[in-house]
């Protein structure tokens, strides 16, 4: 005896120009929300890449470091929530019984929903990464980019997007996506500021910031690891039939967890380029960090006024470097060149004459403060010449500012103009004799005052 009433019937996928049914995921991935989801990783990752661009234009690690953290912050809490919003479809839609009554199973009903977001969110990052990285290469010399950073971040992001969508399905509120947004970005931030190993298993992976550090070869595979079979332990648990098989990838995730959190701080190692140098081949000798290279021209040419003054000078440090850490004795210490966007914007010096006269500054006492405020005449003396050989509008004005204090002030200020003015008078045979005894003790924050020659 029949009800009279019929099964549903789904009509078959429509054929394409070879007459074969073409995949429901080719609808999902042409149609729909999923689209729309990379184009907003695209532009959010893409835009917040670009409003911070001098800072990581020039540098490849700080191009990878800004890349990573723009994923953990913007990308993860965007794969969470658009597959999250693409898992409630179903119930919004009320599409439910209609897919139960599908010949497909649980699991491959569940990837061809779920795919075609976790790709288009992953596209629309990788794109983004592309072109910032096509955006640092003019301005960068030397170095080369992490692509398997880039590929962690990636597969990260598709793993987060199928978190997600599990969430979504599971989840019966509109407001899960938001709110799964939301946690993912305050989750991102209490790793960031976490003291313990647990950064090394948050969002952003425990990645250090600034150009010193990269990542040895295998961090980003095994961070990429624990994303992923946490995901993938989701996705089967939720809808593979023998939800067993889910133990597999979580085994694996906390075989990658473990890895992280043993190897710590371990697994990030210092820029070999760091610790190297090019100089160019005056005298003394300008050397910057090799891993700017393209800045050796820029930063010649600013102190080319300074060494000018020195031509002829003896006593001098036999070169400037920027080494990490303090000078050798017969070294003087040149400005940093890092972090970018502040002295140095896409390869180029943002003020030439501060930075020369930062380099000067080193080498006039630069760290004897409380001599100076000891022995004015020695302060008086290091600050005339630190104004002759790299003079600077900006200290002019500030120092001309005295003028106008009190009697005190203006005292000293006359002094120091004295002081300058009998510098500048001096022929060029008497001032570079009158300079090479000056540096003979210029960088001793305990001279003997009578070998410390007056203006």
């Amino acid at each position: 005896m029949t009800t009279g009433v019929r099964a549903p019937v789904t009509a078959p996928p429509a054929p394409n120009a070879s007459g074969r049914p073409r995949h429901p995921v080719r609808a999902e991935l042409l149609r729909g929300f999923a689209p729309w989801s990379g184009l907003a990783a695209l532009l959010s990752v893409g835009g917040l890449m670009v409003s911070k661009a001098a800072q990581w234009q020039g540098s490849w690690p700080e191009t990878m470091s800004n890349l990573h953290l723009t994923a953990a912050v913007l990308a993860v809490p965007l794969a969470l929530a658009a597959g999250a919003w693409q898992g409630g479809r179903e119930r919004r839609t009320r599409m439910g019984e209609l897919r139960a009554s599908m010949p497909r199973g649980p699991l491959a009903q569940f990837l061809v929903c779920a795919l075609p977001v976790a790709l288009w969110v992953t596209a629309g990052y990788a794109l983004a990464a592309a072109g910032s990285l096509l955006a640092s290469l003019p301005y960068t010399s030397a170095g080369h980019p992490l692509p398997l950073v880039l590929l962690g971040d990636a597969l990260t992001v598709g793993a987060c997007a199928l978190l997600g969508h599990v969430a979504g399905r599971t989840v019966p509120w509109r407001l899960a996506a938001p709110v799964l947004a939301l946690g993912g970005y305050v989750l991102v931030g209490l790793a960031l500021t976490a003291d313990s190993a647990v950064r090394f298993v948050g969002p952003a992976g425990g990645f250090p910031l600034g150009s010193s550090r990269v990542p040895v070869w295998w961090q980003p595979l095994v961070f990429a690891l624990w994303g992923s079979g946490l995901a993938l332990t989701a996705v089967l648990a939720h809808a593979a039939r023998r939800r067993a098989t889910a133990l597999v990838p979580l085994a694996a995730a906390l075989a990658a967890a473990g890895v992280l959190v043993q190897s710590g701080d371990s697994m990030w190692q210092r820029d070999p380029l760091i610790q190297r140098q090019v100089c160019d081949d005056s005298a003394p000798r300008v050397c910057v960090s090799a891993a700017y290279p393209g800045m050796l021209p820029e930063v010649s040419d600013a102190l080319s006024g300074l060494m000018g003054r020195l031509d002829g000078v003896q006593n001098l440090p036999v070169r400037f470097e920027d080494l990490p850490g303090r000078p050798h004795g017969d070294e003087a210490e040149l400005p940093d060149l890092t972090p970018l966007g502040w002295g140095v914007v896409r390869g180029e010096l943002t003020d030439p004459r501060q930075y020369a006269w930062e380099a000067a500054r080193k080498l006039v006492r630069d760290d004897c403060p409380t001599l100076k405020a000891q022995d004015a005449r020695i302060g008086r003396t290091d600050e005339a010449v630190l104004r002759w050989l790299a003079p600077n509008p900006l200290w002019e004005q500030i120092h001309s500012a005295e003028a106008r204090g009190d009697k005190q002030r203006r005292a000293a200020y006359r002094a120091d103009e004295a002081a300058l003015d009998h510098l500048e008078a001096m022929s060029p045979e008497t001032r570079r004799a009158w300079l090479s005894r000056y540096f003979a003790t210029a960088r001793d924050c305990a001279p003997d005052p009578k070998e410390v020659p007056s203006l």
